[in-house]
């Protein structure tokens, strides 16, 4: 089988704060990723590599704000966040739970540390995707799917320690359970110091890796923590080997290609779409919801 070769190796953009409580590093698009369809169907990646936030009686977070046209998926490795949107949903992202949000037809959201880790403050470490929806599926009817830890698929390496938590997708035969709208493959590999593991998609997806802890070698090379590899749509086989205790996100998808009309929270086809949006959300059709 063909190897997928290495395009890039990235190290983390320099960070900026979303809101007041979310210091992020924005992987793409931008940089060397700046084509917006490069990893599509992954179209916006933010990584809030760990630091450690103290403690505070108001939580921090990102007030009222609307999506549409997309789906955000928020991935816990340390710390918690509370979330409400318009339609009365609300809910709290705890470590190693995945929220996959399909804003659809679209919504307002806000989020923020949740109560009670903001009292006491500690680690703090997420990723959080924009996953373009397809044309045909732009209005579908916004909705969640709350992924507890529990709920992941868990497939057992050879050395009896390491696994691969399947998020969404299937890894020889185990599947996660997230429902999407295109093929994407999503998992956390969780390798113990030395653990091996082997990955075969398509040569035609997209496919990163995120360095979310230790370090490893991916396809020969060294690759360090919180560093992203891109790979050639050139090959179907990667290979992975943990030089310490490791979590290394694997992100794999079908591009949709379809073109693609991106103004801050609206990823729409056409511009008049992204008007039509605004309009909408100035015209209260979005809901309300209180900041």
């Amino acid at each position: 089988m063909n190897t997928k070769n290495i395009e890039h190796i990235l190290p983390p953009p320099a960070p900026h704060m979303v809101g007041d409580g979310f210091r992020v590093h924005s992987f793409f698009p931008g940089g060397r990723l700046i084509d917006k369809k490069r990893m599509s169907p992954f179209f916006l990646m933010d990584y809030g590599a760990k630091i450690e936030f103290n403690p505070s009686e108001e939580p921090r977070g990102v007030g009222v704000h609307p999506h549409a046209g997309f789906e955000t998926v928020t991935i816990a490795y340390h710390g918690r966040i509370a979330h409400h949107d318009s339609a009365g949903n609300s809910g709290i992202i705890g470590e190693g739970d995945v929220q996959w949000m399909t804003a659809g037809s679209g919504l307002l959201h806000k989020e923020y540390h949740e109560k009670e880790y903001s009292k006491t403050g500690g680690p703090f470490q997420m990723v959080q995707l924009w996953v373009n929806l397809p044309a045909k599926d732009k209005k579908t009817t916004p909705k969640y799917q709350e992924l507890t830890n529990q709920k992941m698929g868990r497939h057992s390496l050879t050395d009896g320690k390491s696994y691969i938590e399947v998020i969404a997708g299937t890894y020889q035969g185990t599947k996660g359970p997230a429902f999407t709208f295109t093929p994407m493959e999503v998992y956390n590999a969780r390798l113990q110091a030395s653990g091996r593991a082997t990955l075969t998609l398509p040569a035609h997806y997209n496919t990163g890796l995120l360095i979310i802890q230790g370090s490893a070698v991916i396809n020969g090379q060294d690759v360090a923590a919180d560093h992203f590899v891109l790979f050639k749509n050139d090959g179907e086989e990667i290979t992975l080997e943990a030089k310490e205790d490791s979590i290394i996100l694997v992100l794999s998808g079908e591009p949709i290609d379809e073109p693609i009309a991106a103004y801050g929270p609206f990823l729409m086809n056409t511009w008049p779409e992204v008007e039509q949006a605004i309009q909408d959300v100035n015209a209260g059709k979005f809901g309300y919801l209180e900041d």
